[in-house]
């Protein structure tokens, strides 16, 4: 299913995302029993065990094993600590457990919590590339396993989704989150909490889930990490805010703070989103912490005066835990005696933090994580395998195949694989990998591509290139890599970035190949000989060269554990790929920030006469970009009839059901990402040329139809209007049914809102 997981659906129409909001999460409902145990236990709690509650510090991981810093055990001791993460294993984490439950005052358990981004012990692709895959049952899949991996080694709580619209592929912690789009981000959001959240809080192979980071941080400027955002409370609301109030639909059990400012004030000392935002207006229910040492950055980013002021700042904001930065711990006793704080401030916020921790069931049973038993017998399943590559393969987008040259010929009797990720255990999990064996788990292309090539075909290795900045202008390796090519049938360049490439404070100010990967890219295609791109990445890529020389291309993004067989599966044949770009590729960084949800000017540059100056265009380079969001190749072929509607136009209450059909015309079976485009034409503020607002994916056999529908109301159109209120007007639109958002400039269908 598509626009929403098929439990959301409604029959006979692909939903929209204001029609599939959730009830309210079964942990959210009041429990009388729970609440009379809280209230005891907060009325018996000194102010410096309640300032505990709210403090999260870090544990370490190093060659030899996990260790704690200097201090922190006594600071658990002395219930000066009420949450530690980076800390896992049932062994570790019940030592840890031990020591809050049975040597502290009142015998508070601990909340264990770890970034487990994209898997936990078995990797899944990047959080982008999984969204590339635009199934979100396999991506609620991926979510569970997650879940049952990392709680069956003691952790309770994930700092896990981002759900941040990145628009700059500049920023690396792109790689993080969803891409580009506002609906397809909010619906992958609803399903990662579903994953790892579950129905019930209380089961052992469930953990709390994180909305991050609220908010706009995808919005830095240069696409630098960590820096100003500076953008309209409109485009706040439209474009980054939504992902967000879907993980709270969901039930999303805590949010964690951005880095940024926004509107000028540091976002973990913002009233206005952590208040106002998070709880008046959406009725969040849960608890707030911040990133790692944030409240501490309110100092330089010129905020606070002293950390003293910031712990208050941030806490009146409506921060419930301080994440590393010890700020709360050394300084909020200080701010509630000299009545800079109030007690009512603290016992709120601790309530929050107890809450979860009672409806995780840890005050029933602290230790019901940590079961060294269960942690044997769950790990790296095999069932959990066979997930990883069928997400894998999923979230494979194939973006160029001319002249059929994938799948490889059954005549290919010699494969080289050349290129630094060719055979780098490394690389195949991409960053924020957490407990996942990077050194000898990872399947790479090589192996992949050895274990499924048949009897006679031979596959060689030579890295040729070097993905390091260092290395561009340099030749090492070039001559063996091209001998080998000279030898063989076809040439597999794995190429892209270095794993640490993207990910948090891994921005760049150039999108292409690092290192001296192109220059043997156009030695490689010079001798002749079929080349296949696979590129690795965890951002778009500016590869035009490669676009105009290469005879196919194949992204990978970093595909995980079992990434070499997805690759080789993928090539091969034995899967269709089916992926679709959750984000828009620009031919060369100069285009960025660039997505197919634009605005148009008052000079667009389909009204000029072609080759005319005064309307917006570059000099030099296409406005276009090289692959359009939405956009994705398979090895059939898919034909669209136009689309129809139900209706000329729809009022209050109404809908308007669209359907086309949709054809497989080649001869393979293959799944195809179907997609409904709006644009509406006037409002009383400018509007996209087009948004996303329905998809489906559908499995069709070679000559098989399929009729594709999807229902819109007139909510499904809102947006926050010029008076600054959220909904929809009257008014014409345009509508598309396509296999891109760049096909989506055919020609449109039109209805109206009526009053």
């Amino acid at each position: 299913m598509s626009g929403a997981s098929e439990r959301e659906a409604n029959a006979g129409s692909s939903p929209t995302l204001a029609s599939s909001q959730s009830v309210e999460p079964a942990w959210a409902r009041r429990d009388a029993e729970m609440d009379r145990f809280l209230d005891e236990l907060i009325a018996k709690m000194t102010l410096q065990e309640k300032v505990g509650q709210l403090t999260l510090l870090t544990s370490d991981w190093e060659s030899t094993g996990p260790t704690m810093r200097e201090g922190y055990k006594q600071d658990i001791a002395a219930g000066r600590v009420g949450a530690i993460f980076n800390a896992y294993t049932a062994e570790y984490t019940r030592d840890l457990q031990a020591m809050a439950v049975e040597g502290t005052r009142l015998g508070i358990p601990l909340l264990f919590g770890y970034d487990v981004i994209h898997g936990h012990r078995t990797i899944f692709p990047i959080s982008l590339g999984e969204a590339a895959s635009w199934d979100l049952d396999a991506i609620e899949e991926s979510a569970r396993i997650s879940a049952i991996e990392a709680s069956a080694e003691g952790i309770h709580w994930t700092f896990s989704p981002m759900v941040d619209v990145s628009r700059d592929a500049r920023w690396g912690r792109g790689s993080e989150g969803a891409g580009e789009d506002v609906f397809l981000g909010s619906l992958i959001a609803k399903a990662r909490v579903r994953g790892y959240q579950g129905d019930d809080l209380g089961a052992i192979d469930t953990v709390l889930a994180t909305a991050k980071h609220f908010a706009a941080y995808g919005a830095a400027q240069a696409g630098r990490d960590y820096h100003t955002v500076d953008i309209s409370e409109r485009t706040l609301r439209d474009t980054y805010l939504p992902p967000f109030k879907a993980a709270v639909d969901e039930g999303v059990a805590t949010f964690m703070t951005a880095f940024n400012e926004y509107d000028g004030v540091p976002a973990s000392g913002s009233r206005f989103l952590l208040t106002d935002v998070l709880r008046d207006e959406w009725g969040f229910d849960g608890f707030v912490v911040t990133d790692y040492t944030s409240i501490n950055e309110m100092v330089p980013h010129g905020y606070a005066r002293n950390l003293a002021q910031a712990g208050e700042q941030a806490l009146h904001a409506g921060v419930d835990m301080d994440m590393q930065g010890a700020v709360f711990m050394e300084n909020m006793v200080n701010s509630v005696e000299q009545g800079r704080v109030s007690q009512a401030g603290i016992d709120r916020a601790v309530r929050r933090v107890l809450e979860m921790k009672y409806r995780l069931g840890l005050f029933e049973d602290p230790y019901r994580y940590a079961d060294a038993e269960r942690q044997q017998a769950t790990l790296y399943k095999p069932e959990f395998l066979d997930a990883a590559r069928d997400v894998a393969r999923k979230s494979m987008v194939l973006l160029k195949n001319e002249g059929g040259t994938l799948p490889l010929a059954a005549d290919a009797n010699r494969i080289a694989v050349i290129g630094p990720l060719g055979d780098s255990k490394p690389d195949m999990i991409g960053s924020w990998a957490a407990a996942g064996d990077r050194q000898t788990r990872p399947v790479t292309v090589l192996e992949g591509l050895r274990a499924r090539a048949g009897d006679g075909v031979r596959v060689d290795y030579a890295k040729g290139a070097s993905y390091e900045f260092a290395d561009e202008g340099k030749t090492d390796g070039f001559a063996e890599a091209l001998a080998l090519a000279e030898e063989s049938d076809v040439i597999v360049a794995a190429m892209g970035e270095k794993w640490d490439m993207t990910g948090e404070a891994a921005s760049r100010t150039s999108l292409d190949l690092p290192g001296n990967q192109q220059a043997l890219l156009e030695r490689l295609v010079a001798t002749g000989k079929p080349v296949v791109l696979v590129m690795m990445s965890g951002r778009p890529n500016s590869i035009t060269w490669a676009d105009e020389h290469v005879d196919a291309i194949l992204h990978a993004w970093y595909p995980g554990t079992q990434g070499g067989h997805a690759v080789a599966d993928v090539l091969f044949g034995d899967y269709n790929p089916s992926g679709k770009l959750p984000v828009t590729f620009p031919r060369n960084v100069g285009q960025v920030p660039i997505h197919y949800d634009m605005k148009n000017t008052g000079r667009p540059i389909e009204l000029g006469a072609p080759g005319a100056k005064y309307v917006s265009r570059y000099l030099n380079t296409p406005n276009d970009p090289l692959y359009r969001f939405g956009y994705g190749l398979s090895y059939t072929s898919f034909g669209y009839s136009p689309a129809t509607l139900s209706a000329a136009s729809m009022g209050p209450g109404g809908s308007i059901t669209a359907r086309a059909t949709v054809t497989n015309t080649g001869d393979r079976a293959g799944e195809e990402v179907v997609q409904l485009y709006v644009r509406d034409l006037v409002g009383s503020v400018t509007r996209p040329v087009q948004e996303l607002k329905g998809f489906e994916k559908v499995m069709l056999q070679p000559g098989e139809a399929r009729t594709v529908s999807f229902t819109l109301r007139p909510e499904d159109l809102a947006f926050t209007r010029a008076d600054m209120t959220h909904g929809w007007e009257p008014g014409e639109f345009q509508l598309w049914i396509a296999p891109s958002s760049g096909a989506a400039a055919s020609t449109p269908v039109t209805f109206s809102i009526t009053e």
